[in-house]
């Protein structure tokens, strides 16, 4: 190039830059731009633009931002490659001020601008602006483009906006694999594991063709149901299909059966992957620390230390604080946040991780030192940490400090049922049934609404969804009449329906009446009637499972020698011969 000097032409230039793009060699790219300069080369359009995609590439925005300011004359390319290049890095604002400025010039965008910008559109001010390009991309009837439809339907999806993110997908005349992942991702990101689970079939049905991101989606879906099987049967096809095994569906696919409470299938995959990202590691630490294994997540956790190859990161050092304090581990526990706090990891604590220290404490009986602790910490309490030490006020019956904290929490969350119904408990114990028609009367005076309790079990691929006083199910006299067969059995046996989970003013027996149409024990009695002996029970819940539930599994598992698999919103149960791991404290 040098040699040549004056003689350099189009071709040559354009050669080099493709080379340089193509091995993202910032310094020989930066002296063939220098040399067009030196020699007074006026580059084409098509030039300028591939120096715009060479310095984007080398992640050199700035010179790629001078060479389009500088441009005499722009076209499409121009605009959509620089727009790419803040969209691809996350510079979401500076993308979507270049796209305004776009549009204030003589340039119209295409379908590539159209599908590039969307991407940026996130946030509420984002989200706005992307509402207005959608009536944009409709007046220029672009709607309809595989690229544009694709984008459009994951910028609803990521706003929330689960419905108009599927009234775009079933408009678009064609879809490839890319529309069907992202609306089956949609779904599943917002918890709507069902829909996206149902969607999928439906697709697949239509010949729908999938990657490794769809399989990814939907692992995440079946592991929000706690589908095992049909969590195998889809590993078993990404064998068959032999899809590349990369990272992002190996982590999937290690939070699918952890999620299941299939940790030694889970360990397998991890010990197995060739490249491990943090992700990875946080996925196997808290699926231990969900499952109670503190020694197990303590272990992995100095295994990752001793690599050396990745860096613990703040979920890390929330699931090994976490699975310290599941696993009855709190002294570990402290050391590890002391060793937080003196930086040893670069990691701060945040809020989350002084609430795993509250609720180690609490566990370990320490009731007064976490109040302390918490009067000391650097950051305003939260509900869920006020809730923490209050359930260790009434698991160790210290009423001074649990009234304290119970008349904060009903000031910080008035609409909350639970923070009523362990305070209340807790004034019960003590015989305090005056308090305790105090804060009845108030959650009333409140009109508090609890959210309605669900539960899934997953029978022969099919998952069988109930609620409180369940009578939809189509076995629903068979389930009841073996209900009443059970709680007659497990009184015999010791089982002791705890009252004081029921709100409501109404006579005990109208209480257990109202306890036995909980909907965990009715997939437990569903799965009961359902399943060969011995065969494992597999239930999941969409709140914390009661404390009469609990213990109404535990006789399940004791009685009929069943291993029973409990997932509520806070761990994993897993109660063999009558005992749980979580060791009644949840």
């Amino acid at each position: 190039m040098a040699a040549r000097g004056l003689e350099m032409k189009f071709e040559s230039y354009d050669m080099l830059l493709n080379a340089c793009i193509k091995k993202r060699a910032f310094r020989e790219g930066q002296r063939v731009h220098a040399h067009m300069i030196k020699t007074r080369y006026l580059p084409p359009v098509y030039l300028r633009n591939r120096l715009i995609i060479f310095y984007s590439k080398c992640d050199r925005l700035r010179e790629a931002r001078n060479v389009l300011d500088e441009m005499p004359e722009k076209d499409v390319v121009s605009w959509t490659a620089m727009i790419s290049a803040y969209s691809q890095r996350g510079f979401a604002t500076e993308a979507l001020d270049l796209f305004l400025e776009m549009l204030r010039s003589v340039t119209e965008p295409n379908e590539f601008t159209f599908a590039t910008v969307l991407s940026s559109c996130t946030g509420t001010f984002g989200f706005e602006l992307g509402r207005q390009i959608h009536s944009l991309i409709i007046k220029r009837t672009l709607d309809t483009h595989i690229f544009v439809g694709s984008s459009l339907l994951d910028m609803y999806a990521k706003a929330g906006r689960i419905h108009e993110a599927r009234e775009v997908f079933e408009s678009l005349p064609e879809r490839d694999v890319v529309s069907c992942t992202a609306i089956i991702s949609g779904y599943a990101q917002l918890g709507l594991d069902a829909e996206a689970l149902e969607l999928f079939r439906r697709l697949n049905l239509e010949g729908m063709s999938s990657n490794y991101v769809t399989y990814a989606s939907v692992l995440t879906a079946l592991s929000g149901l706690a589908a095992l099987d049909l969590g195998k049967q889809v590993h078993n096809h990404v064998l068959r299909c032999k899809l590349p095994f990369y990272v992002v569906l190996q982590n999937s696919l290690i939070d699918v059966y952890s999620k299941c409470g299939n940790l030694i299938y889970s360990r397998r995959i991890f010990d197995n992957m060739s490249e491990r990202t943090v992700i990875s590691w946080n996925a196997m630490l808290v699926g231990y620390s969900k499952h109670g294994m503190g020694r197990e997540v303590v272990e992995l956790y100095k295994l990752m230390r001793n690599e050396n190859k990745i860096k613990p990161d703040s979920v890390t050092l929330l699931g090994v604080l976490s699975g310290c304090s599941h696993g009855g581990m709190e002294n570990v526990g402290l050391e590890i946040f002391e060793e937080m706090v003196n930086g040893k990891d670069g990691v701060e604590p945040d809020i989350e991780h002084y609430g795993c220290v509250v609720d180690l404490l609490g566990r370990a009986g320490r009731v007064e030192e976490a109040f302390e602790f918490i009067k000391k910490m650097p950051f305003e309490p939260t509900a869920a940490l006020w809730g923490s030490l209050l359930g260790a006020c009434k698991v160790h019956s210290n009423i001074e400090v649990g009234e304290f904290v119970g008349h904060r929490l009903l000031e910080i969350e008035p609409e909350n049922a639970g923070n009523y119904v362990i305070l209340s408990n807790l004034y019960a114990s003590t015989g305090r049934w005056e308090d305790v028609r105090m804060v009845r009367d108030l959650m009333l005076k409140k009109a508090v609404k609890k959210e309605p309790g669900r539960s899934w079990i997953e029978l022969d691929q099919t998952l069988h969804s109930f609620h409180a006083s369940d009578r939809s199910h189509p076995r629903r006299e068979e389930v009841f009449a073996k209900m009443k067969e059970l709680s007659i059995k497990f009184k015999e046996a010791g089982y002791v329906p705890d009252l004081s989970c029921v709100l409501h003013d109404v006579d005990e027996e109208q209480k257990e009446k109202i306890l036995l149409g909980h909907s965990e024990k009715l997939a437990l009695t569903f799965g009961l009637i359902s399943t060969s002996d011995r065969a494992p029970l597999r239930v999941i819940k969409n709140l914390r499972i009661c404390i009469d539930c609990h213990n109404f599994a535990k006789f399940v598992s004791k009685i009929y020698m069943r291993e029973v698999y409990l997932r509520d919103k806070n761990r994993f149960h897993h109660i063999s011969m009558g005992v749980c791991s979580c060791g009644d404290y949840w």
